[in-house]
């Protein structure tokens, strides 16, 4: 049993992006599901495909990574902010510009798991997921 299913998802594409895979698996979540579609939005990785194993009954997200022409990273880094042991939240002010603006900060919020950009501009705070760059 896993304890922190989005340290592990962040955790399985720094390895793979690491390592230059094209492709990694994550366990299917709710969340898991909403960070893929923002990491997709923002560019860092090509798409997503959410696949469920008949024998099991358990899902996994299938997650085809991003690279640039010449195989160079187009993520450099991702952080897990927020977890079990200390939660940390933030007003709609506290929201973190990652880079001076060139990453994303990964909010959730009352209104859905959103980038830090879009909770900014819609005024609203939350628990502080992750950074990417």
């Amino acid at each position: 049993m896993l304890t922190d299913p989005i340290a592990d998802m962040l955790t399985r594409i720094r390895n793979a992006n690491r390592m230059s895979h094209d492709v990694t698996e994550v366990a299917l979540s709710k969340m898991n599901l909403s960070l893929a579609r923002i990491l997709r939005e923002e560019g860092y990785i090509k798409y997503f495909k959410p696949v469920r194993n008949k024998k099991t009954a358990k899902g996994s997200i299938r997650i085809f990574l991003r690279y640039g022409p010449r195989r160079e990273r187009v993520i450099t880094d991702i952080q897990r902010v927020s977890r079990p042991g200390l939660r940390r939240y933030v007003g709609k002010d506290g929201i973190p510009r990652v880079l001076g603006g060139m990453g994303i900060s990964v909010v959730s919020t009352s209104q859905g798991v959103m980038t830090g950009h879009r909770a900014r501009q819609m005024g609203v705070g939350g628990e502080l997921i992750c950074k990417v760059w």
